[in-house]
C-alpha cells in the first residue's frame, strides 16, 4: 500500500511537469526562489500539516484513510528536505496531537501511527530527530522504535517531529519536570514561588535548548493554532494556506517564507 500509493503519486507529479502549467509553475517557483531574501529566513519552521483525511476523501475516494496520511507524510519529507537545503536548521512537524489519539477509533488511529513511526525512521536516516510529545500515550513498541530512531542523531537540520502532542500537556509536563527538579534540589514551594522565572519554565519545555519557532504554517484554510507550542509561539509569525497539505507545494513554502522576510518582527515592542 506503502508503495503504491507513493509511485502514484510520483506519477502525476511527473504529468503535472510536463502540462503547460507545470512548466509555468516550474519558472514562477525559480523566480520566487531568485527573489528570497535570505539573509531573512526564519531559523525554526513548524507546521500544522492538516487536511489530510479531506485530501484523500477528495483525491482518493475509494480507498481508505490511510492513503491520505501517506501522502501527507511524503510531503513532510519533502518540506523538510526543502528547509534543509534552504539552510533552515530547525523544523518541527505536528503529526498527532493528544485530541486526535484520544478521540479517534482505534482502527483509524493503528494506520496513522504505522505511517509516522515510518516517517520518523525514513527522516532520522538524514537528519536527527526528537520526538516531542507524551510518549506514554503510544504503544510501548512504537515508543521504543521512535527512541531508537532519536538517538541516531544523522546531522543536518534539526527536526521535531510531535506525536502525541498537546500544548496544555506539555505545559503540565514542564511544571511536572520543574517542581520534581526543584524538589530534589531541596527547595521549598514558598521558595520556588518568588524565585520563579520565565527562563525556568523554558528549561523543561520539550523543546528545552532550541529557538522558538520564528514561522508557523498551516494547511488546509484552518486559522487557528488547537494549542501547538503555547509558550515558544509568544513571538511567533503566522502564514495561514487554503491548500490541503499533501497539495501544499514548494511555491507555497517560498511565499510563506516570502511572507515572513517583508514582516517587522517588534516582538511586543
Amino acid at each position: 500500500m506503502r508503495l503504491r500509493v507513493r509511485e502514484r503519486l510520483r506519477i502525476r507529479e511527473r504529468l503535472n511537469k510536463l502540462q503547460p502549467l507545470g512548466f509555468l509553475y516550474s519558472a514562477y517557483e525559480t523566480q520566487l526562489l531568485a527573489q528570497l531574501d535570505r539573509t531573512a529566513l526564519p531559523r525554526h519552521v513548524a507546521v500544522l500539516a492538516d487536511g489530510n483525511r479531506r485530501w484523500a476523501r477528495t483525491a482518493a475516494p475509494d480507498m481508505p484513510l490511510v492513503v491520505g496520511y501517506q501522502a501527507g507524510a511524503d510531503k513532510l519529507r519533502e518540506f523538510v528536505d526543502w528547509c534543509a537545503d534552504l539552510g533552515i536548521g530547525v523544523v518541527t512537524l505536528w503529526v498527532l496531537s493528544t485530541d486526535n489519539l484520544t478521540r479517534s477509533s482505534s482502527e483509524e488511529v493503528a494506520p496513522l501511527l504505522q505511517v509516522i513511526e515510518n516517517l520518523v525512521a525514513d527522516l532520522s536516516i538524514n537528519y536527527r530527530v526528537q520526538v516531542v510529545g507524551d510518549l506514554n500515550l503510544l504503544p510501548d513498541d512504537m515508543a521504543d522504535r521512535l527512541r531508537v530512531a532519536e538517538q541516531k542523531e544523522s546531522g543536518r537540520i534539526h527536526v521535531n517531529v510531535a506525536v502525541a502532542y498537546g500544548g496544555r500537556r506539555e505545559l503540565r509536563d514542564a511544571f511536572r519536570s520543574l517542581l520534581a527538579s526543584e524538589a530534589e534540589k531541596g527547595t521549598s514551594l514558598d521558595t520556588l514561588a518568588e524565585t520563579l522565572e520565565i527562563d525556568h519554565i523554558s528549561e523543561h519545555l520539550y523543546t528545552a535548548g532550541q529557538p522558538d519557532p520564528d514561522l508557523i504554517i498551516r494547511t488546509s484554510g484552518e486559522q487557528r493554532m488547537s494549542g501547538f507550542l503555547i509558550w515558544q509561539s509568544a513571538h511567533s509569525e503566522f502564514y495561514f494556506c487554503e491548500a490541503l497539505w499533501p497539495d501544499f507545494r514548494k511555491v507555497d513554502f517560498i511565499r510563506a517564507l516570502r511572507s515572513y522576510a517583508q514582516r517587522e518582527r517588534r516582538y511586543g515592542r
